[in-house]
């Protein structure tokens, strides 16, 4: 293929390409699709580099993409041409000296993105030009200024990050902004916000993590309004601690404030994929509005005083047990030199007795070895049943309703803190921090809907219209 033929035919090859050259057809052309499943009009996209050579893409007018499968196609009529430019339009942030001055941290993710099409990958949007051209709403709730600290999706987010952030979030309270906003990947949100919970402690102002869960190119995104609510919650909100901002209902109706330990993400791909477990959302946050739901939470102050630190011993792992769990799989985290083990039990927190020689061997090589609990909700109560008190005198300790992955970063900075002190860092596991541990859990928190149970149905048709 020629370079002008790749230019006009960006990504496509195979039969697909085939198609296109019969009906003289050029990725940007609007067409009418004529297909064995009905007609469709749309805008001929550029296909990604690593996708297969089977499928048209069209984006539709109502702004979603479809694929349409080659052999499906009976016709292609050029109805126009219009090449797309995916580019946010960049315009200078207005300062107003009656707002409130933010900064937002920058680590990656879909917030305020475009999507680039050759590639498929996602080019997020951060200057406050560009922010301000995508979202103008931000202008009217603070001055805004940004800072890139990392270009990484959240899955490559880790110990390093998180010290850096940490730090830089201290930096910024210590300049004197009255809020912080950390743009962040969905997937791994919730570890970075216990991270900072215990790096950060006592901050004198909102640290409001945000995110989508789709790009800003899709009518369904949710970006805008989370970027709108979670600038709101930091700048003018009253609630100085770290906290997760993202959509409350599937619907645009509001966002929830999730406190930094005890939140997670919970769907794949729905936009109220944050929740809070074990306890109730801090606080709804509407344009110009927050409402807390609880009474327990810190207050924003004046001053400027934060306890940083930024310390993680990355010696620490997180074992989610199975049954027929052997003891090779603590034995060989034990000889790679693993500091502290973090288990994710079942029931009340509960392992097979395979595994007690391999737990006896880590207590006394030093290990410490932490029981949690896979339900989520719930506490870990070890003295119920026979297994559980077995396991408590082969020195494995409860962590009540901790989180899994909330225990597996508080262990590897409880370590960072106190090395070489195993008393020290059992105490400070023991103590809670951050809201990561609770006397109990409310009675209006935990909800599972099934679909189908009478009662499920009449609460759904009394609210759904």
């Amino acid at each position: 293929m020629s370079p002008k033929e790749k230019d006009l035919h960006q990504g496509y090859r195979g039969p697909t390409l085939e198609l296109l050259k019969r009906f003289g057809i050029t990725v940007w052309c609007e067409v009418r699709a004529r297909t064995t499943r009905g007609d469709f009009v749309g805008l001929i996209l550029p296909r990604s580099e690593t996708s297969d050579d089977l499928h048209l893409v069209l984006k539709l007018s109502i702004g979603y993409n479809i694929g349409v499968r080659h052999d499906t196609i009976l016709e292609l009529e050029k109805i126009g041409f219009r090449e797309a430019h995916y580019q946010i339009p960049e315009k200078e942030f207005p300062t107003d000296p009656t707002n409130p001055s933010v900064k937002l941290l920058g680590t990656g993710g879909t917030i305020a993105s475009r999507l680039d099409y050759r590639t498929g990958a996602v080019i997020p949007a951060f200057s406050p030009g560009e922010l301000y051209g995508s979202v103008p709403e931000l202008a009217d709730i603070c001055n805004l200024e940004t800072e890139k600290l990392f270009g990484v999706f959240s899955e490559n987010m880790g110990p390093e990050q998180y010290l850096a952030l940490a730090e830089k979030t201290g930096e910024a309270i210590q300049e004197g902004y009255e809020g912080i906003v950390i743009g962040h990947g969905t997937d791994t949100m919730h570890h970075t916000a216990a991270a900072l919970s215990f790096m950060v402690q006592k901050p004198p102002v909102p640290i409001v993590m945000v995110g989508s869960q789709r790009s800003s190119d899709r009518p369904s995104s949710d970006a805008a309004q989370n970027l709108i609510n979670a600038t709101w919650a930091a700048g003018h909100g009253p609630i100085a601690e770290v906290l997760v901002c993202m959509f409350g209902p599937t619907s645009d109706l509001y966002n929830l404030l999730h406190r930094g330990t005890r939140v997670r993400k919970m769907h794949s791909s729905v936009r109220s994929t944050f929740r809070t477990l074990g306890d109730i959302p801090v606080a709804m946050v509407e344009r110009g509005k927050v409402t807390p739901f609880k009474e327990d939470w810190l207050p924003r102050r004046e001053d400027r005083e934060v306890t940083v630190q930024a310390v993680f011993d990355e010696r620490v792992t997180l074992v989610y047990y199975y049954p027929g769990m052997h003891p090779d799989v603590i034995d060989a985290l034990v000889e790679k030199g693993y500091r502290g083990i973090v288990i994710a039990g079942t029931g009340l927190g509960h392992v097979n007795r395979l595994i007690y020689p391999a737990l006896e061997r880590a207590r006394d090589a030093g290990v410490q070895v932490y029981m949690t609990l896979q339900t989520l909700w719930g506490f870990v109560q070890m003295n119920v049943y026979e297994t559980g008190r077995e396991i408590l005198e082969l020195g494995v300790v409860p962590l009540a309703n901790m989180l899994p992955e909330v225990a597996y970063i508080k262990l590897g900075w409880a370590l960072g803190v106190h090395p070489g002190d195993p008393a020290a860092v059992k105490g400070l596991m023991m103590t809670s921090i951050a809201g990561e541990m609770t006397e109990g859990e409310p009675h209006d928190g935990y909800l599972i809907l099934q679909g189908g149970i009478p009662e499920v149905q009449d609460f759904l048709g009394k609210v759904w219209r």
